[in-house]
């Protein structure tokens, strides 16, 4: 039968082969390229683009309601609305 410390032994020498192993070198080195090339994209975070996407939403609000505020002032004009008055007339 293996005792605890033979355990303990075998444990902290596969903690210390998986750590210097080069697979957890390569890790690294992709995450390094990725979050490097990330950087380089100028990519802006998720609160960012909701932050915009809600200031996007209200500037489309308001231009929806001022383009059916113009519509009613165009329609409540007559047939003349928009056109130059005429000088002879």
């Amino acid at each position: 039968m293996i005792n605890q410390s033979t355990l303990d032994d075998l444990s902290r020498r596969l903690r210390e082969l998986v750590a210097s192993s080069p697979a957890q070198d390569v890790q690294r080195n992709v995450r390094a390229v990725v979050g490097s090339a990330l950087q380089r994209m100028d990519l802006v975070t998720r609160e960012e683009f909701d932050v915009q996407a809600a200031v996007l939403a209200r500037t489309r609000e308001k231009l929806e309601a001022l383009e059916a505020r113009v519509a009613g002032l165009e329609g409540g004009a007559g047939p003349a609305a928009g056109r130059p008055a005429d000088p002879a007339g």
